[in-house]
């Protein structure tokens, strides 16, 4: 539980024999989602719906792989004593098993979505990482992996210099335990600021890339998503390019080897729409899928992630 104590893994839960469990390393993050419609009016009101949420990559990609039944979900985050409780019983509430440290000085981070309400529902962020860029090393135990037979690791961590010493910690854990390790590089924008060579540094040892169509393009320097996605699963061995509307592309060895359509959706707001993507992927692949077949479920689950105002699932029932 949250009340554990600041700097402390909250509720350690019973570990899995079976190895059946996945656990994600990652963001818990508070959204305030603003909709509004047509540009924003500078200097003066907007008129828009807002909400406040739970999201964070990390935290939406573990409920969405419990979402698609998951036997076992683990989460490691860090988040502030000001939403702590709040962020367990949501995460526990959708099937979540939450390891949360709690921060003794920094708050939970905080993401405010601007999303256009017309046709496309693109969004905009404006991302106080707060808690979250200070989950580190001294969080970690190996312990985390005991029954874990796939380990995920939010893109987030890598922007900061404890997140980085962290995935370090975490991948030399997993390759010691033969657990294949998947990565999200999470955003374009603070890619750019990392740096490519810094960035497919970090992940080498990955078993899993999931990079938006930018990020595949961004980590290649080409323009086309399925030049790019082949171009990086020459280094990694299982590559799925996120691509919205057109799908996503699977690519093994320098090829792409699938191409799966999106599946038709109307949009209310794209926030956390690859998260969903992401999360039923993985929890497909434990089930036994094949990475086309679980890349299918993965659009499906981005269609109706895209039809709801925040990045989680449903809850249950």
């Amino acid at each position: 539980m949250t009340g554990a104590g600041a700097g402390h893994p909250a509720g350690r839960e019973e570990r899995s024999a079976e190895g059946a469990a996945l656990l994600v390393v990652g963001d818990v993050i508070t959204d305030v989602v603003a909709r509004h419609r047509g540009p924003l009016a500078a200097g003066t009101d907007t008129a828009a719906s807002i909400r406040t949420v739970p999201g964070g990559a990390g935290a939406n990609v573990a409920c969405w792989a419990a979402h698609r039944g998951a036997a076992e979900v683990r989460l490691l985050g860090r988040v502030g004593a000001d939403a702590a409780a709040w962020h367990e019983r949501e995460l526990a509430a959708h099937g979540v098993c939450p390891q949360l440290v709690v921060d003794p000085r920094a708050p939970t981070g905080t993401v405010i979505c601007l999303v256009d309400r017309d046709a496309s529902a693109e969004r905009t962020f404006l991302t106080d990482s707060g808690a979250s860029l200070r989950l580190e090393p001294a969080d970690w135990s190996d312990a985390l992996l005991d029954g874990v037979a796939r380990l995920h690791l939010s893109g987030y961590l890598l922007f900061s210099e404890p997140g980085r010493a962290l995935v370090t910690v975490a991948l030399e854990a997993a390759r010691a335990r033969g657990v294949p390790v998947s990565l999200d590089p999470a955003s374009a924008g603070f890619l750019t600021e990392l740096g490519v060579e810094r960035f497919l540094a970090l992940v080498e040892g990955v078993d899993v890339l999931l990079p938006s169509r930018d990020e595949a393009c961004l980590l290649t320097g080409l323009a086309d998503a399925a030049d790019a996605a082949a171009e990086l699963s020459l280094r990694i061995p299982l590559v799925v390019a996120k691509q919205g509307r057109e799908g996503a592309l699977v690519a093994r060895a320098g090829k792409v080897c699938a191409r799966v359509p999106a599946v038709p959706a109307t949009p209310r707001d794209t926030t956390g729409a690859g998260d969903a993507f992401t999360g039923t992927f993985l929890g497909a692949l434990l089930a036994g899928a094949g990475p086309e077949a679980a890349a299918e479920e993965g659009c499906r689950a981005g269609a109706r992630a895209v039809e709801r105002v925040g990045g989680r699932p449903p809850l249950p029932g």
